[in-house]
């Protein structure tokens, strides 16, 4: 069963369309891949299925709910983390979380305990009482997935997840996700690390001036781009979205 669905989204800014008439559907439970080149709309979908940005035309549903009619209840089930978040600094980390409890209407009983697990997972529990503006970007960044999985929501989307973590930190994000998604959380997944969407994510879309090139499954997506099974990910990308492009910069890099 589907639990996002996406019809004929668009968006223009000016003359410029950035979203071009994309249809996508993504079943429950199923970690689904966002890729495309810088520009190519990502970031602009993104924000229109977190409700965050209007579409010109189209519709998304979630879990079954018109976003543009029901707005409230969509946002409600959806956990969004942004590739640039922006956190209160003058809260301190618990302070923070408590906050974004009381968003969603939580009880301190309910959300304390998955608050207090995630942050032992992210070596941020001795550091719950300390001010967010003493926190360094990675320490920020593991808050706000903190923020997002202790709510338990049956829909979450990730712009760029990995930014500033460790390389414990990041090896944790990637069991949740897919502890989540074993689930039924539905995950929507934005990266430009080729290596993470191979690892986690069922099925790939990339996207390429506002238009969806192609979606599926590793396999289908080496079919479409003529490799063979030992086909990586970045040879794939780079065939569907423009390799002649970069063999022409490589082979002006080579000359000098």
């Amino acid at each position: 069963m589907s639990y996002i669905t996406i019809q004929n989204l668009t968006k223009k800014f000016g003359k410029y369309t950035a979203v071009d008439a994309l249809d996508l559907k993504v079943e429950s439970g199923e970690i689904f891949g966002f890729l495309g080149p810088n520009g190519a709309g990502k970031t602009t979908t993104i924000k229109m299925i977190a409700g965050l940005l209007k579409p010109d035309e189209g519709e998304v549903a979630i879990g079954g709910h018109m976003l543009s009619k029901e707005p409230l209840i969509c946002k409600k089930i959806t956990g969004y983390i942004p590739d640039r978040p922006w956190l209160f600094e003058k809260l301190s980390g618990m302070e923070y979380l408590q906050f974004i409890a009381s968003l969603y209407a939580v009880p301190e009983t309910e959300f304390l305990p998955q608050a207090s697990k995630h942050l032992e997972y992210f070596d941020l529990i001795d550091w719950k009482n300390n001010l967010i503006e003493s926190y360094s970007h990675g320490m920020r960044q593991k808050l706000i997935m903190t923020s997002v999985f202790m709510l338990q929501q049956p829909f979450l989307i990730i712009d760029e997840p990995m930014v500033g973590l460790d390389p414990k930190s990041a090896k944790i994000v990637k069991e949740l996700f897919k502890q989540r998604a074993r689930e039924g959380t539905t995950i929507f997944l934005s990266t430009h690390s080729l290596e993470i969407a191979e690892e986690l994510c069922n099925r790939i879309g990339i996207i390429k001036e506002g238009k969806l090139r192609i979606t599926g499954d590793m396999e289908s997506l080496r079919r479409e781009a003529g490799k063979d099974r030992s086909g990586q990910l970045e040879d794939i990308f780079l065939e569907l979205t423009g390799a002649w492009e970069l063999q022409q910069v490589i082979a002006v890099l080579q000359k000098k």
